[in-house]
């Protein structure tokens, strides 16, 4: 969190992923939420800046975390163009190989904008435990985030990033396998007129109309594990999709707990 401060917020989208807003509270920064663009469910880039003209660091999840949901290339331009000076956008794109449709922000980059790009084998790649990933960013603002690193990464990830990046059709086969059964998925929530976002990562929200975490444990019940809800969306939960045969024991309990 080398880029922002109590007189400089962090600025993020709500529901998003939490990390980077905890470390900023814990160097004692201030934190700024905007709610998702409703319809759309796209990071309002608008209303990040009218909330927090002076912020140090904008945060884009992209796709986002846990809506699965993709903020436009020309949005995010429009960000890096009219920010206020010194500060920094940060697009997580950890997601991005999973999804068809979203572009890579790595033209700012070699534009020399003030972007930092943050990328994982930890998603698509299923390095989790390894969790081996990159920034890409104009040295000078490297150099900034360098003390906050782990230090060097442990050899079992580097090789396996290495072999991972090896793989030329990795990428294009995990894609369309998550692909059709994430969409077998929303055929079966579709049908049975259930309420969700429509995603292009491998996880997904879904408006179950009653407190999320009641719905968690009741899902838990029947041995079927889901993710959790968000403050900003309490009667929505998260869920990730997994093999075919995951979400086969998936729909069979959610149709029980859904309409129980």
């Amino acid at each position: 969190m080398a880029f922002c401060s109590k007189e400089r917020p962090f600025v993020k989208a709500d529901p998003g992923y939490e990390a980077g807003e905890r470390a900023a509270k814990f160097i004692g920064a201030k934190t700024v939420n905007v709610p998702l663009r409703k319809g759309t469910w796209d990071h309002d880039v608008k209303a990040m800046l009218a909330a927090a003209p002076n912020a140090g660091l904008y945060y884009i999840c992209n796709p986002n975390n846990p809506t699965g949901t993709l903020t436009s290339k020309a949005d995010i331009d429009w960000l890096v163009a009219n920010k206020p000076a010194g500060s920094i956008v940060m697009v997580d794109e950890a997601y991005i190989h999973i999804s068809k449709n979203a572009v890579p922000t790595t033209d700012l980059v070699a534009k020399d904008k003030d972007v930092v790009i943050l990328r994982t084998f930890s998603k698509l790649y299923g390095m989790a435990g390894l969790r081996a990933g990159a920034a890409i960013a104009r040295p000078d603002l490297l150099e900034k985030i360098r003390p906050f690193t782990a230090g060097a990464m442990p050899i079992t990830g580097m090789v396996g990033a290495t072999a991972s990046l090896k793989s030329k059709n990795l990428v294009a086969q995990r894609r369309q396998v998550m692909a059709n059964i994430r969409e077998d998925t929303f055929n079966f929530l579709t049908a049975k007129n259930v309420d969700f976002i429509p995603s292009e990562s491998n996880c997904f929200m879904i408006n179950v109309k009653r407190p999320g975490k009641e719905f968690y444990q009741e899902m838990a019940a029947q041995k079927v594990y889901i993710g959790r809800a968000w403050p900003a969306w309490p009667q929505h939960v998260r869920v990730s999709v997994g093999s075919k045969e995951e979400m086969a024991k998936f729909k069979e309990a959610f149709a029980k707990v859904y309409n129980a």
